[in-house]
């Protein structure tokens, strides 16, 4: 029997390649005409993504087979998140490990307590997916909280002043203005949650169906990432406002004005 005849994944042959121009060009077509303005970067993301998940795709299957190799894979994606949280955040690089920090304290205890207590297994397929699906959904975190932290700074600077000037400090009057940003930041990652398999079916739960699973153990993986993602966006949500709050993590455009 062929190989791919036992899966539903989807054959990398001349097929998905004319599928995935097609799509580019919808998506590029429909930038022009709706004047979206970001025709080259759909051209761009697309092209990025074929090529580094083609040289991903050759790393991870050596890597799979040495849970030291996945180890430093899971390393590596850490870096990246936290340089990519960092550039979209707009904080100096010198403030880059306040937010690296903040991606640790959500991804970490989600890691451990997962491959620690042995339900995702600890070996390179078990760690290489969960810890890039975790460290991805906290990045993604780290960047919502602290873009919309600096944007609320700005819009409300005079609530801002006016509690400082009836005695708060300056940690104690931003963490007030920042207070009802986190509920905005985390809202994608809980709408995902609250409509799983109703409204989407996420990629866990769709990876273990492709890779020959049981839809019990499809959603057994899923609710584990989902759950866990939802806890480790919380603390990394929370982290990083304290650090905005205390003036460690400060958008350029914002460092004349906060801390102060």
């Amino acid at each position: 029997m062929h190989p791919w005849a036992a899966s539903a994944a989807p054959h990398p042959d001349w097929r998905l390649a004319v599928v995935l121009v097609v799509l580019v060009a919808l998506a590029v077509v429909t930038s022009y005409v709706g004047r979206l303005g970001v025709g080259r970067d759909h051209v761009t993301a697309a092209t990025r993504a074929v090529v580094q998940l083609a040289v991903v795709s050759v790393v991870i299957a050596a890597l799979l087979a040495s849970v030291r190799g996945a180890l430093v894979f899971a390393l590596v994606m850490y870096v990246v998140a936290s340089a990519t949280a960092t550039r979209r955040v707009g904080v100096p690089r010198r403030q880059g490990g306040w937010v690296a920090l903040a991606v640790a304290a959500g991804a970490a205890p989600v890691l451990a307590l997962s491959l620690g207590s042995g339900v995702v297994p600890f070996n390179g397929a078990g760690i290489v997916p969960v810890a890039g699906i975790v460290i991805g959904g906290v990045m993604t975190a780290a960047a919502l909280t602290g873009r919309r932290a600096a944007d609320e700074l700005v819009a409300s600077h005079g609530t801002y002043e006016a509690a400082l000037a009836v005695g708060m400090s300056s940690t104690e009057a931003a963490y007030l203005v920042l207070e009802p940003t986190a509920r905005e930041s985390l809202l994608p990652g809980l709408d995902q949650t609250r409509t799983v398999g109703l409204v989407t079916l996420p990629g866990a739960f769709v990876g273990v169906l492709l890779g020959g699973g049981t839809p019990l153990e499809a959603g057994a993986a899923q609710v584990l990432v989902l759950v866990g993602l939802m806890a480790g966006q919380a603390v990394t949500c929370a982290v990083l406002l304290r650090l905005v709050a205390s003036g460690r993590v400060v958008r350029r455009d914002l460092a004349e004005v906060f801390p102060r």
